[in-house]
């Protein structure tokens, strides 16, 4: 077996290094690193190694803090410094703008992290299953679909912790059948909490069948375990794929949301509602595209991709108008809710694809003076970058979750007459490999 030099790690946070001219990725490796590993795949161009030995160790090399940590699929770098993941992350931002966006002078600050980067996770999703001691609900193990079954994660607010043990007991107490992804057999397919503002819990249990067995026998078993629950949901999941959610959800148990706030806004949630996962980094990230805008007085915003209504919200306390244009009618349903319960009143929603509803409001508002983005991790289409374009807003500020399309979309701007300033990583995910960005885009021949 090789002994291999570690240089740098992959987008996934695997070790990267050489034998000869063969680059070799190895799961739980650290840069300066000098490992021994088994090749397990060989490709053309490159193999997957598994980590033997480490023969001399890296000085940012840390003790996991999770039992589960390298069997779980969840954590990827609980092996290294929150510090050196910091780096890493803003290394991660940088390579891409280099080497896929070919740009020159953006300035790169670094990355945001947090004070205390455990309990951030305020939502959880834990797949169920059986194994020969019985039921198990936890993780999925690294690279599969086999569940490993867990009584705490360290990254999930203690709530959610509560919620997994309480299903699991009940659940056991009552024999619920957990679905078997082969057989398409069996009733409970995931369990979801949330946790929101001043501990409100909300648990959605995930099943392939709308017949819920001894219904009101379990919720009354469940509220015994956790009396202080806020909210207990059915989400009916029939169809035969790894999607987590269905489209029916039916309140078993007290209201059909919970409330969060960020930034001094209040959020209304609901089992299927998109909001951001780690509350207090949320906050951060929309500072930053606040502060990266620039307002000032009378200019108007269009928020594409708003979803919610989340970043559109934080921005109306600054902005005249705010426009938010979503293709999800349930997401924007949520934005006009919270909107209403904030008592916002300049901003206004629209369901559409953004290639169709902005150059409606284009006619209308003439040019916005400010677009802000936050597109999936598949990032912007051309055409609606295009969009952008024509729109001539003076300054566009994209809210990345993947530093490659970022990388792309900034340079299909730069064609189009935008200039790419400044970029701020965020960590939203301490200890895994994402990494979220916002880039300030000003407009080369911007109006007078």
């Amino acid at each position: 077996m090789p002994s291999i030099k570690i240089h740098g790690l992959g987008s996934s946070g695997e070790g990267v290094g050489k034998v000869g001219e063969l680059i070799v990725f190895v799961e739980g490796a650290l840069p300066d690193e000098e490992v021994i590993a088994e090749i397990i795949t060989r490709k053309k161009n490159y193999a997957v190694g598994r980590l033997i030995e480490i023969v001399k160790p890296s000085s940012e090399r840390v003790k996991p803090f999770c039992p589960l940590f390298g069997d779980c699929g969840g954590c990827q770098l609980q092996h290294m410094s929150y510090a050196a993941q910091l780096q890493w992350k803003r290394q991660q931002v940088v390579d891409a703008v280099e080497r896929i966006g070919k740009l020159e002078g953006v300035e790169i600050f670094p990355t945001l992290g947090m004070e205390n980067p455990l309990r951030y996770r305020n939502k959880m999703q834990f797949p169920v299953g059986r194994s020969k001691a019985g039921l198990v609900i936890g993780c999925y193990a690294r690279g599969s679909h086999n569940i490993i079954d867990a009584t705490s994660c360290p990254i999930q607010r203690e709530g959610n912790d509560r919620i997994l043990n309480a299903v699991r007991k009940v659940a056991a107490q009552f024999n619920l059948s957990p679905y078997d992804e082969d057989t398409h057999k069996g009733f409970l397919r995931h369990v979801m909490g949330r946790v929101g503002c001043n501990g409100q819990l909300m648990v959605v249990l995930v099943t392939a069948t709308k017949n819920f067995p001894a219904e009101k026998n379990f919720v009354r078993a469940l509220r015994r375990e956790l009396p202080d629950v806020t909210s207990i949901q059915q989400n009916v999941q029939t169809f035969r794929n790894n999607v987590i959610l269905g489209r029916e959800t039916r309140v078993l148990y007290g209201k059909p949301t919970i409330s969060d706030e960020i930034g001094g806004l209040k959020f209304n949630i609901s089992a299927r509602s998109f909001f951001q996962v780690n509350t207090a980094q949320a906050e951060v990230l929309y500072r930053t595209a606040l502060d990266f805008a620039e307002m000032e007085d009378g200019e108007i915003i269009v928020d594409a991709y708003c979803g919610t209504g989340t970043i559109g919200l934080f921005m109306a306390r600054r902005a005249h108008r705010v426009y938010g244009t979503d293709i999800v009618s349930s997401a924007i349903a949520d934005a006009k809710r919270n909107a209403r319960e904030n008592n916002i009143r300049n901003v206004e929603f629209f369901v559409g694809d953004a290639v169709k509803v902005l150059p409606r409001l284009a006619t209308t508002l003439h040019f916005p003076d400010v677009i802000v983005t936050d597109p999936p991790r598949a990032g912007c289409d051309r055409k609606v970058l295009e969009t952008f374009a024509a729109m001539e807003a003076d300054k566009i500020i994209y809210v990345s979750c993947n530093p490659a399309t970022l990388a792309r979309d900034l340079s299909t701007l730069g064609e189009l007459g935008y200039r790419t300033t400044k970029i701020q990583p965020v960590d939203m995910f301490p200890f895994t490999a994402h990494v979220e960005a916002v880039a300030q885009i000003v407009r080369i021949d911007r109006r007078t």
